[in-house]
């Protein structure tokens, strides 16, 4: 099966294809290609043409937001190019990183890329902030702060959407972080703001400040996946809802364990990411992969697909953040795209992971 939104360019004549004969000035015959033969596929990919409104942002994205957590910790450079060049081959347009991915070797990373493909008015460029050691938190001076050291590391002079991590810093004045982020804004550092980590009354709080004149936030991201439900509570979908903010899921594969490859336990010490796939290898989880199975083999897709399907059904859901090891993943992740999932099927998966 063809893979959502790729290209492909045909040879002039394939193997067996049948060829007609043209006289060359020697009067030698040269062999051409049938006028029946498959033309060549060229220009911009199918995913190029599908783009979303990124709520009121003012960006429009590809329903897919390539995560760079893995670049520069288990992904190394040539790699993650590789990655990111998969990803805009096949259309996507928007990459989430954050400055305390690999201590920030995840921007400088995608800032060479940026610089060496000349894609920068290209791609919604997608950043975290408050969570590098060196500028921790959302106070004024480190925010400030924290945004110029991106900048540097992303070589660029701005950011599309600034994400502020409230997990980081739960204690910061709200009004001072809005007030920084409106400076921010103001001199162009800053297209759009948005939210990780604060909680519905605090998003309803901000939305009085932007009415006193304060930059909306409007975008959220919610750790959430079909294992992960809570954290996108009633609460937060409601005033989501109202407020029209576009979601951008993160952990939209459970830390890759949606996509089917880690099945079982692994015997012995555990890495971060080992510990994180083992703490979904249960009943629950068993069940919920063989629904992604049942689904996937109806489709044509693979598991990652069908999760990411999942998700894009779900309401308030714009565009998931997804992390990939390899350029094939992203060939996988794609896929979910161009999936629609029935109303049976999303109850199958609905209820094999309650």
């Amino acid at each position: 099966m063809a893979y959502f939104g790729v290209d492909s360019t045909l040879p002039s004549t394939s193997p067996g294809a049948a060829v007609s004969s043209a006289a060359a000035p020697d009067g030698e015959r040269v062999r051409g290609p049938h006028p029946s033969a498959p033309i060549p596929v060229q220009g911009p990919s199918v995913g190029s043409n599908l783009r979303v409104p990124l709520g009121e942002s003012g960006c429009v994205v590809f329903p897919l937001i390539l995560g760079a957590a893995e670049f520069g910790w288990n992904v190394d450079l040539e790699s993650s190019h590789a990655i990111l060049d998969t990803y805009a081959e096949l259309g996507g347009n928007a990459v989430h990183t954050s400055d305390s991915y690999s201590s920030g070797r995840s921007e400088h990373i995608i800032g060479q890329w940026l610089h060496s493909r000349g894609l920068r008015d290209d791609i919604v460029l997608a950043v975290r902030i408050g969570g590098h050691a060196d500028n921790p938190g959302l106070g004024p001076v480190n925010l400030v702060r924290a945004v110029e050291a991106s900048l540097n590391r992303l070589r660029t002079d701005r950011i599309d959407v600034l994400y502020l991590d409230a997990t980081t810093d739960p204690e910061a004045s709200l009004e001072d972080t809005l007030a920084t982020a409106e400076w921010l804004v103001e001199t162009g550092k800053v297209r759009a703001l948005g939210a990780i980590g604060y909680s519905a009354a605090q998003l309803v709080e901000a939305r009085i400040y932007a009415s006193a004149g304060y930059p909306r936030i409007t975008v959220l991201d919610v750790p959430f996946n079909v294992l992960r439900r809570h954290e996108f509570d009633a609460d937060l979908r409601l005033v989501a809802g109202a407020q029209s903010m576009a979601v951008t899921p993160s952990h939209a594969l459970e830390h890759g364990y949606l996509a089917g490859r880690q099945r079982s336990k692994i015997r012995g010490a555990l890495s971060v990411r080992g510990a994180q796939l083992a703490a979904n290898i249960n009943r629950r989880g068993t069940r919920t992969l063989r629904a992604l199975d049942a689904v996937g083999a109806e489709l044509g897709v693979p598991d990652a697909a069908v999760a990411v399907a999942w998700l894009l059904a779900q309401k308030l859901v714009t565009a998931p953040i997804v992390n990939a090891y390899a350029p094939q993943h992203v060939e996988e992740l794609v896929q979910g795209v161009g999936v629609r999932l029935s109303r049976a099927q999303l109850a199958d998966i609905g209820r094999a992971s309650v």
